[in-house]
């Protein structure tokens, strides 16, 4: 893991942290001056996402640790752990979500709104905040493999519809009594919960269960090893995960009767190599002598 990719994800928790401490200021505001419902549903999804991310920027700064003599591989763990917690908290937030919605369309029409501009222009801000931190989030994710950044983005990306609706659900209200408009669209936003937290609950449960690397990079790291100079095979190729990390291990065969110093300066060019390819990765290396007649 480098320094710059444990700069990127600290950035990234540290913003949704203050991100999330304005949106819950600025939603606590707007409640008071209109007394929406859906502003109020929004404020919880805020205040649960800060809570959330105080969490997650925690498991960040703990995974940022090196190695010691009790944790020889790392502190990297820690992130699978907390996006595993975060994925668990999505789906029942969704599940939640879900059925307030369904209730608020199946029951009695809500009270009347008041302020709805007030209430609008608050819910404008918040999704222009919302979609610069979703940007940086997104370009952390994409650049570290980060699944604690990846799932705090799905928190924040939920926010994004329940926020629309709640938008529009003030301006049906305002312009013909309507308050149950985003009903319907907190209902897409559940569904779209749902299916992120799946995906990001299962990368991190594989992680923790030291499941392979992704098929992709494993054929890279191959290839780079098959073609290598001096190296005449390779076998026993492993690899798992653990947040962002990637460990490696792997056996080549080399010529026999050369120097040590020479096969030394095989095995470590092919490790900076792999490292140049995949820097998230941990490379350990076994030499073994070729059969001979190779």
């Amino acid at each position: 893991m480098t320094d710059e990719s444990t700069r990127l994800t600290l950035s990234a928790g540290l913003a949704s942290v203050a991100v999330a401490t304005v949106l819950v200021g600025l939603k606590l505001w707007a409640l008071a001056a209109t007394g929406a419902l859906s502003i109020a549903a929004s404020l919880t999804d805020s205040a649960l996402d800060l809570m959330m991310s105080l969490g997650a920027t925690a498991a960040l700064i703990y995974a940022a640790r090196p190695a010691d003599d009790d944790h020889a591989f790392g502190h990297s763990s820690a992130e699978d752990l907390a996006a595993l917690a975060q994925a668990v908290f999505i789906l029942v937030s969704a599940l939640v979500i879900g059925w307030s919605a369904s209730g608020r369309l199946l029951g009695e029409a809500p009270p009347q709104l008041a302020d709805e501009g007030l209430g609008m222009a608050v819910m404008s801000v918040s999704i222009l905040l919302t979609l610069g931190l979703l940007w940086w989030q997104g370009r952390v994710a994409r650049v570290t493999g980060s699944r604690v950044i990846a799932a705090d983005r799905l928190h924040y990306l939920g926010d994004l519809l329940p926020g629309l609706g709640a938008i529009v659900a003030l301006w049906a209200s305002s312009r013909w009594g309507l308050a149950q408009v985003d009903s319907v669209v907190a209902l897409a936003a559940a569904g779209v919960m749902v299916f992120g937290a799946v995906h990001i609950g299962k990368g991190a449960w594989d992680a923790l269960m030291d499941r392979r690397a992704d098929p992709e990079v494993i054929a890279g790291i191959a290839a780079i090893a098959a073609g290598w100079p001096g190296v005449h095979g390779f076998h026993d190729l492993k690899t798992r995960t653990a947040g962002r990390r990637i460990f490696v291990h792997l056996h080549i065969e080399l010529d026999g009767d050369q120097p040590l110093r020479e096969a030394h300066a095989v095995g470590a060019s092919l490790r900076r190599a792999i490292l140049a390819a995949y820097p998230q990765a941990d490379v350990i290396i076994h030499k073994d002598v070729a059969a001979t007649g190779r």
